[in-house]
């Protein structure tokens, strides 16, 4: 039924750009914690947990975001560019709110928030002085993706990559010169850590705004901004609430993961904080090809193409389990790498083992639902099985089950790791039931409401 050269071909066009942009943001966090590991433990573990507060404004970010990359594919795919428009507008409205909201948060209430995720005096201090700078890049952060997310559904995903790439690598040079006092410049730490991405960030969203400015581009129409259809607002927040519900389920739940295993001593918070950024950067691959699922999936829905648009998921579904397998022995194989670039206590050092033989393990799940729910599933609006989903293995039984773990019967932080690790490998043979019910099948657009 599908063309196979045609669809690896787009698969390969908007996975890889998109895979890449991944891989370099999950890099902004490798390049500190490898700097700040080499400057002192604590530092590298109070800027791992105070980044979770910026974790948790992504999820909200990404609820949006996402639902304007639902609905932008499909309208692209029925080429309706006037819906388009006012769908970039209202991403920027929320998008903007949020930003403003957690900004203020870390200005004005750092010590708190740091106080979530540790109870060590010293942690908590210099995870503070980081947010008070780093608070500053979420203002930019929340508009910025608006634009890379637009680019991304409208068959730009290319220069957006390239936007977001720089950005990062600008993030990285900036990190040593600021952290460790480069070209005569003082070695702020984790400070300098806070500054340079919050440089970086500034500068990727003026980027984002001169090429937007090209006829090619789509960008706000401001004389519209503030009126919208009501019949797309309905329609983004039919898509927007369940994925914000299963963000935050997420999200919270992950940074819970992050706080319980920050509550078990300075070694194992170490060990999590290097095995999450092996993790992050591990799982572009399957964030690359997920993203690309809802993008070709909902183009062929919008488009009115829906035996197309099946088969295109069932063929992604497929190639999710060998991303996965893939990996998984990619895991295994950077182990030694990993050891040999950080400092570590040995205590830590063998949390950091046990911890990354757990996660080629988890990694399988991980990515099979990342393409199949985050891609296939919400590229046809089927967002509220993630929900659903995350409620029931995430928080009816592998939160309950680490913090048992942790503060009740005082399981090794190995057995408790485990246990965060849980949800992603459960839930497999549910997501193909939810799957091979086809609910996902269905065009969301309609007529033009210009």
């Amino acid at each position: 039924m599908i063309d196979k050269q045609k669809f690896n071909r787009d698969l390969i066009r908007i996975a890889l750009p998109i895979a890449l942009q991944s891989l370099m943001l999950a890099s902004v966090a490798a390049a500190d914690a490898l700097m700040l590991g080499s400057v002192a433990q604590d530092e590298m573990t109070a800027v791992s947990l105070a980044t979770q507060i910026q974790f948790v404004q992504n999820m909200f970010l990404g609820a949006v975001t996402g639902a304007g990359a639902i609905l932008g594919a499909q309208y692209w795919g029925k080429r309706d560019k006037h819906t388009l428009e006012d769908i970039f507008n209202m991403m920027l409205r929320y998008c903007g709110i949020i930003s403003v909201l957690f900004f203020l948060a870390c200005e004005l209430f750092p010590e708190q928030l740091m106080h979530i995720f540790t109870n060590d005096a010293s942690l908590a201090a210099i995870g503070s002085a980081y947010l008070r700078i780093a608070g500053w890049s979420y203002l930019f952060t929340g508009v910025s993706q608006c634009y890379l997310t637009t680019m991304k559904v409208t068959d730009h995903v290319r220069p957006g990559a390239l936007i977001s790439s720089a950005a990062v690598l600008l993030n990285i040079v900036l990190n040593g010169i600021l952290i460790f006092g480069f070209l005569g410049m003082p070695g702020l730490q984790a400070r300098g850590a806070a500054l340079a991405t919050t440089i970086s960030r500034m500068i990727e969203l003026a980027l984002c705004m001169l090429l937007s400015a090209r006829n090619s581009f789509l960008r706000p129409v401001i004389s519209r901004f503030w009126k919208l259809s009501g019949q797309l607002k309905a329609d983004f927040a039919k898509q927007c609430l369940p994925l914000l519900g299963g963000s935050l389920c997420w999200g919270i739940g992950f940074t819970s993961y992050t706080a319980i295993m920050g509550h078990m001593g300075t070694d194992a918070a170490a060990a999590n904080s290097i095995s999450a950024v092996v993790r992050d950067l591990i799982c572009c691959m399957c964030n690359g090809i997920g993203s690309a699922a809802g993008i070709m999936v909902g183009n062929e829905l919008g488009a009115g193409r829906l035996e197309i648009g099946k088969a295109y998921g069932i063929r992604l579904k497929n190639l999710s389990y060998f991303i996965g397998f893939l990996s998984t022995a990619l895991v295994l194989a950077l182990m030694p790498a990993v050891l040999q670039m950080v400092t570590l206590t040995d205590q830590a050092r063998n949390y950091l083992i046990g911890m990354m033989v757990i996660m080629a393990i988890y990694m399988i799940g991980r990515c099979v639902n990342t393409v199949t729910i985050n891609g296939v599933l919400d590229g046809g609006g089927d967002t509220l099985f993630d929900m659903y989903s995350l409620i029931v293995c995430m928080w009816l039984i592998a939160i309950p089950l680490a913090l048992a773990g942790a503060f009740v019967f005082h399981w090794s932080p190995l057995a408790v790791y485990a246990c965060t690790c849980l949800d992603e490998v459960g839930k497999i043979p549910w997501v193909m039931i939810r799957f091979r019910k086809y609910k996902w099948v269905k065009d969301l657009t309609r007529a033009e409401m210009g």
